[in-house]
């Protein structure tokens, strides 16, 4: 006990009675945090709506998800290691209040630096060779490169004349399919990024071009897929050249695939499947597969994480990439959700539960070698088609 004297009056000062308001006064400012993450996480909805599950649920670790779902049905804990099947209600709290992980240092920086919101994507399946590190980022070219008439080499050009012939000899072949739609067109193929290209068949040091692009990929595989009987419509106007034509900067390109987009769903064709092809930005060591001595453009399949309804997306992805893992092991990059600010995140896919956006390549490989993935794209596309036509 301390006597602390102050113009004449004498006060009691009980160490033990300043420890209890320090205490009371920390407990007060935490109890105040969780209270304004609860009230800020619930927004105006004043309710618990699924999309606030969803927030809170992806900050958790799975083995945290595992033991609160085990709270109700004690099976999911038998799948947890021995020491982890009790839950921890201090981390799971500073989890669900903070949408902090210590694991996942993207969690602490994926706010604060310029950037570093790419890494909001998501990982679903991860092929051979796939982490954070070899994702590329979209980023729309300079202003000069949209515009600018890049130049094709000679041999390329004279690739898409090539190409452009050989589509009425894949129009026969459909029709003399043993299976085959007839006159009936399911697949609609669209390249949103039209004038992106490939280094070793340019000229220039950039990767874009409105003669020798991703197009020609398109109609490789639109060629193959009538192979194996199934009517295929590739949009032939330029998504790019109709963005321009509206004044339109290049992050609003999938605003302008989507008006192809819509026509088609609404369309008299009934389209059943919808593909957008790209071309990745990464090197050639991350997009290149060599398949019975045979390189091909390595494929990635993304599904729009911002899309409500991406659970339907995915499952096609899920099937393709299985096939193509079965059947051309190695060719797969796996399955991303890409979402957040840094992107589009839903690419349209809401307009159909079976539309998939598909990176073929890098901006390294050739066109033959992504030819070569067309060919292969095509063989598991129709098998996943026809599939689904013996189980309706």
């Amino acid at each position: 006990m301390k006597r602390a004297g102050f113009r004449g009056i004498t006060i009691k000062v009980n160490r033990t009675s300043i420890k209890k308001l320090i205490i009371s006064c920390v407990l007060g400012v935490i109890s105040l945090f969780i209270l304004i993450s609860l009230l800020t996480s619930i927004g105006q909805a004043r309710g618990v709506t699924s999309d606030n599950i969803h927030e809170w649920s992806v900050g958790l670790i799975s083995e945290q998800l595992l033991q609160v779902m085990g709270m109700e049905n004690s099976h999911f804990t038998e799948m947890l290691p021995e020491g982890e099947k009790h839950l921890q209600l201090t981390p799971l709290a500073f989890h669900v209040m903070t949408s902090l992980n210590p694991e996942d240092p993207r969690s602490f920086l994926g706010r604060e630096l310029p950037g570093f919101t790419f890494f909001d994507s998501q990982i679903y399946i991860a092929g051979e060779g796939t982490d954070y590190t070899t994702l590329s980022h979209e980023s729309s070219p300079p202003i000069d490169v949209q515009l600018a008439e890049r130049d094709a080499k000679e041999e390329s050009l004279e690739k898409v004349i090539q190409l452009e012939k050989e589509a009425e000899e894949a129009k026969r072949k459909q029709m003399e399919s043993e299976q085959t739609t007839g006159d009936k067109n399911v697949v609609y193929l669209i390249n949103t990024h039209d004038t992106e290209s490939f280094l070793p068949e340019l000229t220039s040091e950039e990767a874009f071009n409105k003669k020798v692009n991703i197009t020609q990929t398109s109609e490789k595989l639109k060629q193959e897929l009538e192979k194996h009987g199934i009517g295929t419509v590739k949009e032939e106007r330029s998504v790019q050249e109709s963005l321009h034509q509206k004044g339109w900067n290049y992050n609003r390109s999938y605003e302008a695939a989507r008006i192809f987009l819509e026509e088609a769903v609404a369309g008299q064709e009934e389209f059943e499947l919808f593909f957008d092809l790209h071309r990745d930005s990464k090197g050639r060591d991350k997009t290149t597969a060599t398949i019975n001595g045979v390189d091909y453009a390595r494929a990635m399949l993304v599904v729009g994480g911002n899309n409500p309804d991406a659970e339907f997306n995915t499952k096609m992805a899920e099937e393709l990439d299985s096939l193509l893992e079965k059947k051309y092991p190695g060719l797969s990059r796996g399955v991303l959700y890409k979402e957040g600010a840094s992107t589009n995140g839903v690419f349209n896919q809401d307009l159909s539960p079976q539309m998939m956006l598909v990176e073929v390549g890098g901006v390294e490989n050739t066109l033959e070698e992504t030819y070569h993935t067309a060919e292969a794209l095509a063989d598991v596309i129709s098998e996943y088609y026809w599939r689904q036509q013996k189980e309706e």
